[in-house]
């Protein structure tokens, strides 16, 4: 099931509203410290980014990245789920608030991420698949 294929299309973005203007780099800065980790590498990739389009801001995970590219992307309801769960940590921890309803089939409970201490960032290797204005 997790490996299972979405249908995906920018409709399905997820909207946030942000607590304020100087969120947004903050916002950028914590989204580089979640994602899935290999703790005897130290390095950790980088699960979502903020994007910021026609005035209205997303989390969005890597892969949607690419398809909004229009470049090959293959993204699953696992991935949809580690979206929405990061979401939903920056939403409790007050720096968005989340736009309509997370759906429950890829709640926030469905899968784990880590989040690296902003202390420790400079202990780990932080590794980004997409760059925001660039190409990788």
């Amino acid at each position: 099931m997790e490996n299972e294929v979405v249908e995906w299309d920018a409709d399905n973005m997820l909207e946030v509203e942000l607590r304020d203007d100087e969120a947004f780099l903050q916002i950028a800065e914590t989204l580089e410290r979640i994602g899935i980790a290999n703790f005897r590498d130290k390095k950790l990739w980088q699960s979502c980014h903020i994007l910021h389009k026609r005035n209205k801001f997303y989390i969005v995970h890597f892969k949607e990245m690419f398809a909004l590219d229009g470049r090959p992307s293959t993204i699953t309801v696992e991935d949809i789920a580690r979206r929405n769960r990061v979401a939903t940590l920056l939403s409790e921890w007050g720096l968005v608030k989340l736009i309509g309803d997370v759906p429950v089939e890829t709640g926030p409970d469905r899968v784990k991420v880590f989040v690296l201490k902003h202390g420790e960032k400079h202990l780990w290797n932080l590794i980004s698949k997409y760059t925001i204005g660039g190409h990788h």
